[in-house]
């Protein structure tokens, strides 16, 4: 095998991932050898190989390939078995418990620094700053809540690292919903539930990420509720987060609703194009040392901008492996290679409207209400509206016209025909209508 410093990539692997996943991934596994272009690694068991060969693939071999390797795959060899993990396209990381009690760390990835701000988070992140100056407690708790990949984990542990940078002197704990879980379960099995209960009532700060997944979780709840209790009694900060709101997640006890929704409870809105655009080139400035030679056309960050909007994880993974293959293949990020490398993210995240959504935006943007666009009346206040709806059904869902109409108060298909003929005639010599429908259309898409 040629002489390869894989403690050398394996440096390189912590500055581009974090120390998070670097800690969780890639420090267990060694390079055992490389022959006709495939790289053997030894990993601890099946999941993480099979983890990492689908998540960081492509970086371990671009790095392979830096130090002169000619390798296109890789393999995982467990415990004399040998896993093997074809070279995948790289997606959003996922943290997962560590078995044992000691205290999460925060990433150091996830700063505020790194945070970038756009309207849909701004009181999100004005909120978790407050926190992280450590002083008097102002609200308590402060619950975050929002969709996967908008930036709640990433608030979670700026708050974390802020705190530690400012306050060094406070007792900071940050634990997911699932490490809160594993530990309290496993102090019940080892009888040692005096020694939990000093670990989480002993804080200064407790930051739990995850909350939903106390859902029906009755025994862990009730800890938690008395655990919450104690810290608020004591004037101790709390922050926690979810995907949904206190009111929204089933399964959890009133009482412990009722005392999330206390303090400050802020949502996480979907970003929108300009927070994206910002977001990856934030994330471009990142890879310009990690990707060093890579270079990315015009067009192609605000081609993902527009065409990836549900997740900000996706989105940034979505980056990342162009990156990886740009420097894999020598070749300049174009938004050709865009639409082919990334085919399977687009797809997935091209959004699969509702002719019910459709019908409410178009109905809030005419200020008329639902019910009588639906209804009989012909006026031409109604009208009009009402064929525009049938125009973006047509235009944005897959659904036939039978379908279409039977939503529209059971009208007959042909009357769904009529309108969006209609609708093509008038966007053509009409421009309010076109207006009208260019909003409309931006509006539902992102």
């Amino acid at each position: 095998m040629t002489n390869v410093n894989w403690d050398q990539i394996k440096t390189d692997m912590r500055a581009a991932i974090g120390a998070g996943n670097f800690k969780s991934w890639i420090e267990p596994l060694s390079l055992l050898n490389t022959s006709e272009g495939v790289a053997r690694l030894a990993a601890p068991n099946p999941f993480v190989g099979d983890y990492v060969g689908k998540t960081f693939g492509d970086q371990i071999i671009y790095h392979l390939n830096r130090q002169g390797l000619a390798v296109q795959r890789l393999s995982f060899e467990i415990e004399g078995k040998t896993n093997t993990a074809i070279n995948s396209p790289a997606k959003p990381a996922v943290r997962t418990p560590t078995n044992t009690l000691a205290d999460a760390q925060p990433d150091q990835r996830f700063t505020f620094d790194s945070f970038v701000v756009g309207k849909p988070n701004e009181l999100a992140y004005a909120a978790s700053k407050r926190v992280a100056e450590g002083g008097p407690v102002t609200f308590n708790p402060l619950f975050l809540y929002g969709g996967v990949g908008l930036g709640k984990t990433h608030l979670m542990h700026a708050i974390a690292h802020e705190l530690g940078e400012r306050r060094p002197d406070l007792n900071v704990l940050y634990v997911s919903a699932d490490q809160f879980i594993y530990r309290f379960i496993s102090a019940l099995r080892d009888r040692k539930m005096m020694e939990f209960k000093q670990h989480f009532r002993s804080v200064d700060v407790l930051m739990v990420d995850d909350i939903q997944f106390f859902e029906g979780k009755e025994s862990t709840q009730e800890e938690f509720f008395h655990t919450y209790n104690a810290l608020a009694d004591q004037g101790k900060q709390m922050v926690i987060s979810a995907d949904r709101s206190p009111g929204e997640i089933r399964d959890l006890s009133e009482r412990i609703k009722s005392r999330l929704q206390s303090g400050l409870v802020v949502d996480l809105h979907a970003t929108d194009y300009e927070l994206r655009l910002g977001i990856l080139h934030a994330k471009q400035e990142m890879f310009v040392n990690v990707y060093p030679g890579v270079e990315i056309a015009t067009g192609v960050l605000e081609f993902l901008a527009h065409r990836i909007s549900s997740n900000v994880r996706v989105l940034e993974g979505a980056l990342n492996r162009l990156y990886a293959l740009a420097s894999l293949v020598g070749r300049t990020v174009t938004v050709e290679m865009a639409q082919d490398c990334l085919s399977d993210i687009l797809r997935a995240s091209d959004r699969k409207q509702t002719i019910e959504e459709i019908q409410r935006k178009v109905s809030d943007h005419y200020d008329i209400r639902l019910s009588d666009m639906l209804g009989p009346k012909r006026t031409r206040t109604l009208a009009r509206p009402r064929q525009v709806a049938m125009w973006l059904c047509k235009r944005l869902t897959s659904r036939s016209l039978p379908e279409i109409g039977r939503k529209f108060g059971k009208r007959d298909h042909t009357t769904i025909m009529h309108g969006v003929r209609k609708i093509d005639e008038l966007r053509q010599s009409d421009s309010q209508i076109a207006d009208d429908l260019e909003l409309l259309r931006r509006t539902l898409e992102h």
